[in-house]
């Protein structure tokens, strides 16, 4: 076998440590990616890393320990870029864990045409992925030229940016787009600037009005351990709405750059003691994605 001129992702964590509470129950995971080896599902040539190794049996093992360990009973598996357009790992993962557990965020290109949309639909897929930080195969422009379509499927755009570089840009085609907007990872802002920073007042802005929902997740990729600089960006949006908020550990955290490989329930615990009130965690856990994502 040929050896892969990509850097390997580090395995997550081969086993978190048990919260220090309960989760609400039918707590839901919104950001997990699922991977797998290339003998398995064939990765994009414009990757930046490969995953860490494993076939699909020994990934969805992985899964399956991390939501037992953190008291989880959903999933939103979001498709990686190492796939590129193909979201069949995403998809596979879906069948596998089921419609009463998993839901589905995919990758399209720009253009994507109504065959391609109907398939993710029924297999599942509640949204697409737009990654402005990384860049990728769907842009702005793309996004809101396919909104109407998506609309008509009862599916969302999903995301990726920072506040403190593109939230005042978009901020208006965010409020006339026919579908629902989800930000990922706190909207990745310069923790440095604070919350006061102009970008972040329009994030918690369009949280406040109903117009985007909040990932409140990604704090290892903003700060170091124990994260305690993200307390105050995550205790702003849900102050500004817990309703339109939801929580994600962003297994199995790849793509790390500079950012330390996190234990999952570490952020997980962080969070609770961020946000100690339990209407709001019901809320957030539960009742925020099975409105969003479609769970009964």
């Amino acid at each position: 076998m040929t050896k892969s001129p990509f850097p390997q992702a580090l395995p997550p964590l081969a086993k978190p440590t048990t919260p220090q509470a309960n989760l609400p129950r039918g707590a839901c995971d919104t950001h997990i990616h699922m991977v797998a080896g290339p003998a398995d599902f064939p990765l994009w040539d414009g990757r930046v890393e490969d995953p860490a190794p494993g076939n699909f049996d020994d990934w969805i093992g992985r899964l399956r320990l991390h939501m037992a360990t953190l008291g989880l009973a959903r999933v939103v598996a979001v498709h990686s870029i190492l796939y590129g357009a193909d979201n069949a790992v995403t998809l596979a993962a879906i069948r596998c864990l089921g419609p009463e557990v998993a839901r589905g965020i995919a990758l399209v290109p720009d253009g994507a045409d109504d065959a391609v949309l109907d398939d993710l639909a029924v297999a599942g897929v509640k949204g697409v992925r737009l990654n402005y930080v990384h860049g990728g195969i769907l842009s702005w422009e793309g996004v809101k030229a396919l909104a109407p379509a998506l609309a008509e499927r009862g599916m969302h755009v999903q995301i990726l940016l920072n506040t403190h570089r593109h939230m005042l840009e978009i901020s208006d085609d965010i409020r006339a787009l026919p579908v629902p907007v989800v930000i990922d990872h706190i909207g990745w802002p310069d923790l440095s600037l604070g919350v006061d920073e102009p970008g972040f007042q329009m994030l918690r802005s369009l949280l406040a009005e109903a117009h985007v929902w909040v990932k409140l997740s990604g704090a290892y990729r903003l700060c170091d351990p124990p994260y305690e600089r993200a307390d105050a960006a995550i205790r702003t949006l849900v102050t500004a709405n817990p309703d339109q908020c939801l929580w994600a550990s962003d297994w199995p955290h790849l793509m790390l750059a500079d950012a330390t490989l996190p234990d999952a329930d570490v952020l997980l615990n962080r969070f609770l003691e961020v946000v100690p009130d339990q209407s709001h965690q019901q809320a957030i856990f539960t009742d925020n994605p099975a409105r969003l994502y479609g769970f009964s």
